[in-house]
């Protein structure tokens, strides 16, 4: 191994979340072109099998994890309490902003049919979403994270599962087309929708909060 693929496994090491391949140059004061090399080392030299590490590219950048077959062991050693996990709203509407980012606020309420500020606020406060400029009418937007890419194993949000690839259950192609038709109704001032299992304990908060159907700009003025 050269002494610059021994320098990157030792920064990868130390650092708690993926580094660049720019940072990773800045820091051993080499070229990109040199780093990219020595990566390729290192990748081989952590290749399945050979080691109890792996390389993996997570979120843009470069980072050293347990090797897969020693997850059981892993998860024994450094079993602890977690924090919880997202309730069924809260996964819902990460995954409306993982695939429609940039949204607003008022957009991922009309795709839910039911009040969408619990649910955000939560996903700010975790790291997963931030903020992402506002859209034509004022309303704030939202994007993912590097923590949500980093938490879900993903490179880039280009390597999100293709939702065409999605084989619903006839139960789930049944609750989603109830919601895909309240959501029509309500954008056509049709009666309020009802609210769907997972849904109440989360959204219980947004029971007093804005008219969560109206126009984009009116709703979300001031978020």
């Amino acid at each position: 191994m050269s002494e610059l693929c021994r320098a990157i496994e030792a920064l990868l090491f130390l650092s708690p979340e993926p580094v660049v391949t720019s940072a990773l140059a800045e820091a051993t004061g080499h070229s990109a072109e040199e780093v990219s090399a020595a990566l390729e080392e290192l990748g081989r030299s952590c290749a399945p099998g050979e080691r109890g590490l792996v390389l993996r590219e997570l979120a843009g950048g470069w980072v050293l994890a347990s090797a897969p077959e020693h997850d059981e062991a892993a998860r024994a050693l450094l079993a602890r309490p977690r924090t919880p996990a997202l309730t069924p709203a809260q996964a819902e509407t990460l995954s409306i902003v993982a695939y429609l980012q940039p949204i607003s606020r008022p957009e991922i309420t009309r795709i839910r049919g039911v009040a969408a500020d619990s649910a955000t606020n939560t996903l700010l406060e975790r790291g997963l979403i931030e903020e992402s400029g506002r859209s034509q009418f004022g309303a704030v937007l939202y994007r993912t994270t590097s923590l949500f890419l980093k938490l879900f194993g993903l490179p880039s949000i280009a390597d999100l599962p293709d939702p065409a690839e999605w084989d619903p259950s006839p139960e789930e192609a049944a609750e989603l087309r109830d919601r895909l038709l309240a959501a029509g109704d309500l954008r056509s001032g049709g009666p309020p929708a009802a609210e769907f299992p997972g849904d109440e304990e989360d959204d219980a908060a947004d029971e007093h909060g804005d008219d969560a159907f109206a126009d984009v700009a009116i709703a979300d003025a001031d978020s």
